[in-house]
């Protein structure tokens, strides 16, 4: 059991509440722009709500980060956050309109926001250099298999009451409170406070003003990606468009989800052996060979493959990106550092969202996926080449 040790109770509750979260939210992500199409919405209102709502989350990851650190508190901005997504769920039952959706997406992206930046510095707080990558990638595992398990209750669902939607909205319920109860057995581990105060919201990226060169460039390089990685909304809308059925793309979505689950703590573990950088570009590699292939094929086996490919991107990316990011920064702003990185690239989800959808309407789907690979192996190459030096 002690290959094992960096499995900490913090570590274990934390991955739980996550794949709870996960689950209620992940049963709703595949049917959300399926059931927005049938009552009408468009493509570009499609990709400027998941925008608007990564927008809010993104603010809010950096000012809670920040505000995290200066008070070297934690679990209660944990227990919040996953607080609020849960409550947001059965709001999207009540009522189809845009400005109640919006409402009810802004409400659970505010709860991300709100826990995201804490929450990664729990984690951190719970390795040493040597086992951040595994503890980074276990958690996005166990994540990742709430996304698994949602889609599949949702498939479920679909399978036996054909167009019936709103129904999974109240269900959804059920695991975010029982992830709201298990956030309430975390015990702080208080951090040293950091001393500075807090800024208003609007200015809570002024970390990236006094960070660490390395932590720029890397950043940089990665929001630059972040600026054409649209919502995957996207990805199901063009299976759809492809002919797939609506239980189809939700199985395609479930393919992928399966992929990450199962190669997100084995690839933790090769960052830590090869270094997180390697895995990153590798991983921009493999979103570039997607995007490029679901441009142009149209046959379900090989877009099969291609969501396949597209879980081993994010398993080389979300939680590598997040741990070698953690290390670019002195150990009392990484609450800061990460919040700032989350909430930075959610911005850059709205220009990404809301064009994505635009150019969708006006030139097709070919070339929205063929000019976000062009912009994956550009920062892939960047990253590659790109200097950085530890902070002492």
């Amino acid at each position: 059991m002690r290959r094992f040790s960096y499995l900490t109770r913090a570590v274990w509750l934390l991955s739980l509440i996550s794949l709870g979260t996960d689950l209620a939210s992940e049963m709703l992500y595949p049917v959300m722009p399926l059931y927005l199409q049938s009552i009408g919405f468009s493509v570009f209102f499609i990709g400027l709500l998941e925008g608007v709502a990564e927008a809010v989350a993104g603010l809010s990851k950096g000012y809670f980060g920040q505000w995290s650190d200066r008070l070297g508190r934690r679990v209660p901005f944990v227990q919040a956050g996953y607080g609020l997504s849960a409550v947001s769920k059965p709001l999207l039952a009540v009522l189809a309109t845009p400005a109640w959706v919006l409402l009810a997406r802004t409400i659970d992206r505010l709860g991300k926001g709100l826990r995201t930046g804490a929450r990664d510095a729990l984690l951190a707080d719970e390795t040493t250099p040597l086992n951040r990558g595994k503890v980074f990638g276990f958690h996005r595992s166990m994540d990742t298999l709430g996304a698994v398990l949602g889609p599949l209750v949702a498939l479920g669902w679909l399978a036996g009451h054909p167009g019936q939607f709103r129904p999974l909205f109240l269900w959804a319920f059920v695991p975010g409170a029982l992830a709201v109860g298990v956030a309430l057995l975390l015990r702080e581990r208080r951090a040293e406070p950091s001393g500075r105060p807090v800024v208003p919201f609007w200015g809570a990226f002024r970390y990236w003003a006094q960070a660490p060169a390395g932590y720029r460039r890397v950043v940089g390089g990665l929001l630059a990606f972040a600026l054409f990685n649209s919502s995957d909304a996207f990805l199901l809308l063009l299976a759809r468009e492809r002919g797939v059925s609506a239980p189809g793309v939700i199985g395609l979505y479930v393919l992928y989800n399966i992929t990450y689950v199962v190669s997100a703590w084995p690839l933790g573990h090769m960052a830590d052996r090869l270094g997180p950088r390697r895995l990153l570009v590798a991983g921009l590699a493999m979103f570039a060979v997607v995007y490029g292939g679901v441009a142009l094929v149209h046959d379900v086996r090989i877009l099969a493959l291609l969501f396949g490919l597209y879980g081993l991107y994010a398993a080389a990316t979300e939680g590598v990106g997040k741990a070698w990011v953690s290390t670019l920064c002195a150990r009392a702003d990484v609450g800061a550092a990460l919040g700032t990185l989350g909430g930075l690239s959610s911005l850059a989800a709205l220009v990404a969202s809301a064009g994505a959808g635009l150019l969708w309407e006006v030139a097709g789907p070919g070339l929205t996926f063929g000019l976000a690979a062009g912009a994956a192996l550009a920062v892939a190459a960047y990253l590659a080449t790109v200097r950085v030096a530890l902070p002492r």
